[in-house]
C-alpha cells in the first residue's frame, strides 16, 4: 500500500464551518478559525498560532516533538476537538495506530458532524490496512461533505483496496462529475484494471520459471520446454529478457527474446515482443508481435495485434480482441487470422478470469477455444481441418514476494490422423 506524505495531508474544515482552508488562513485571520476551535479555546489567536507552528514540526520530520507540544497544548485546553484531531493525524502519520484511534474516535463521538474528523479517521484505518472500517468512515464524509470529490476519491481508493472494483469505479466517477482532476481520476480508473502491464508494484524487478509438458496421443513423444525470465519495471511499462528451451521430438532449441509493455496515449499501451532464434530447428528463426490495447467506455479494452514467425518462409497473424472489466472479473474474446491456402485458418478464443484478491496477481482462469485451418494435401487438394481446446488456470502469491501458476489443457487435433494434446505448466515468480 502507497504510505502517505503528511506534508500533502491538508485538514479540511469543521462541518458547517467556512470553507477556509486551515491552518494557513488560522495564522492569517481569526475570522477563518473553526468553530470547533472558537467554541473551546479562551484564546483562539495564540491557539491557533500555536497549532500552527506544532504542524510545522510534525511535517517537517519532528512527529514526536509534535505530539508532545500537542498533548501540552492539550493539558492546557482539555477536550479540544481541533487539538485532539492535529494530534490523532500526527500519530497516524508516525504509525502509532492505537493513539491515533483514540484521539480520533474522540473527536468523532463529541463531534459527530465534524467532517475533516471522518477524514482523518478514515485515512488512518486505510493506512494501517482496515480497509472496511476506511470505507465506513468516508461515508460519514460524505454524508457530512456530499459535494466534496476528494470525499469519493478516499473511500473509492478504500473500496480498491477490498478489492470492491464495481463500487470504487463508481465513487471515482462521482469525483470526477464533482469536478475532481481529471488526470487523477484518469489513473484511478486504469489502477482498477488488473492488466499486466501494470504488475510490479512497488517492485522494480521480478523473474519467472516455467515449465510447460505437452503429450500427445496416438505414442508420438512428448515436447517440453522451459523459460526463464527477468523483467525491470518502471513507472511506467517493463521491459524483460527471457531464455527459452524447447524440446520437440527430441530436437533441443534455444532463443532468446525481448518482451516489453509500453504506456501509449490515454488510457492505451503496448505489447511489443522481439524473438531471436537457431538458424533452424523447432524454434522460429525470428519472431515479433505487437499488439495495443485501448481502454473504451467503462471497463471495456479493444486490441489488435500483429505476430510474425519466420521459419523457411514468413507466417503473420492478425488479431482483434475485446475484454471487459467488472468488479473482480475479465473477460476476453480474441478473434486470430492467418492468411494462407483458401480462406486461410481462423480460431477463436474465449478467456475468462476472477481476480479473487481484487490485485493482478491472484486469479483463477477457464478458457476455451476453437479454430478452422485450410491446407494443401499431397495430391495439392484443399483439406478443412477442425481443432478445440480448453484450459484452467491458477495464478496464487504465497506472500508479496513469492507466487506461481499452474495450468492444464487439453486440445483436440485438427489433423486427420486425430492427435490430440494434454498440456500441463508450471511457472513460479519471485518480486523484489
Amino acid at each position: 500500500m502507497t504510505r502517505r506524505n503528511p506534508s500533502l495531508v491538508t485538514p479540511r474544515p469543521c462541518a458547517r464551518a467556512p470553507r477556509a482552508r486551515w491552518p494557513l488562513l488560522l495564522a492569517l485571520t481569526a475570522a477563518a478559525i473553526s468553530p470547533c476551535l472558537m467554541a473551546q479555546s479562551a484564546a483562539p489567536d495564540s491557539l491557533a498560532t500555536q497549532m500552527v507552528q506544532v504542524r510545522a514540526l510534525a511535517t517537517g520530520g519532528q512527529k514526536k516533538l509534535a505530539i508532545e507540544r500537542y498533548t501540552a497544548l492539550l493539558a492546557e485546553h482539555p477536550g479540544n476537538g481541533d487539538l485532539l484531531l492535529a494530534r490523532g493525524r500526527t500519530y497516524a502519520w508516525d504509525e502509532q495506530y492505537a493513539a491515533a484511534e483514540s484521539d480520533l474516535r474522540t473527536v468523532v463521538r463529541q463531534s459527530p458532524e465534524y467532517a475533516d474528523a471522518w477524514s482523518a479517521l478514515g485515512d488512518l484505518y486505510r493506512w494501517s490496512d482496515r480497509p472496511q472500517q476506511a470505507v465506513d468512515a468516508y461515508a460519514h464524509w460524505i454524508t457530512l461533505a456530499p459535494r466534496e470529490p476528494r470525499a469519493y476519491v478516499a473511500r473509492g481508493r478504500a473500496q480498491r483496496d477490498l478489492g470492491q472494483l464495481g463500487a470504487a469505479r463508481a465513487d471515482f466517477d462521482a469525483a470526477a462529475a464533482l469536478g475532481a482532476d481529471a488526470a487523477e481520476i484518469n489513473s484511478l480508473r486504469q489502477s482498477l484494471l488488473p492488466r499486466a502491464a501494470e504488475l510490479g508494484g512497488e517492485y522494480h524487478w521480478g523473474a519467472s520459471l516455467g515449465w510447460n509438458h505437452t503429450g500427445f496421443t496416438g505414442g508420438q513423444q512428448g515436447w517440453n520446454d522451459a523459460d526463464l525470465s527477468l523483467r525491470r519495471y518502471f513507472s511506467q511499462g517493463s521491459l524483460a529478457l527471457e531464455l527459452l528451451r524447447a524440446d520437440h521430438f527430441g530436437t533441443r532449441d534455444h532463443a532468446l527474446a525481448l518482451d516489453g509493455y509500453v504506456p501509449l496515449w490515454s488510457r492505451a499501451y503496448a505489447n511489443l515482443r522481439y524473438q531471436q532464434g537457431p538458424s533452424s530447428g523447432v524454434l522460429p528463426r525470428q519472431e515479433w508481435r505487437a499488439e495495443v490495447f485501448q481502454g473504451v467506455g467503462q471497463g471495456w479494452e479493444l486490441s489488435a495485434s500483429v505476430d510474425h514467425l519466420r521459419f523457411a518462409s514468413d507466417t503473420q497473424f492478425y488479431g482483434v480482441g475485446v475484454g471487459r472489466y467488472w468488479g473482480n472479473w475479465y473477460a476476453r474474446y480474441k478473434l486470430q487470422y492467418v492468411p494462407g491456402v483458401g480462406s486461410g485458418s481462423w480460431s477463436n478464443r474465449l478467456q475468462l478470469r476472477n481476480y479473487y484478491r481484487g490485485d493482478a496477481y491472484d486469479y483463477v482462469e477457464l478458457s476455451v477455444s476453437n479454430g478452422r485451418s485450410t491446407d494443401l494435401n499431397r495430391f495439392d487438394t484443399q483439406v478443412i481441418n477442425h481443432s478445440a481446446a480448453f484450459s484452467a488456470a491458477w495464478s496464487h502469491y504465497l506472500s508479496p514476494r513469492w507466487g506461481f501458476k499452474a495450468s492444464a489443457g487439453y486440445a483436440k487435433g485438427s489433423d486427420v490422423a486425430g492427435v490430440n494434446e494434454r498440456i500441463v505448466s508450471l511457472t513460479l515468480y519471485t518480486l523484489w
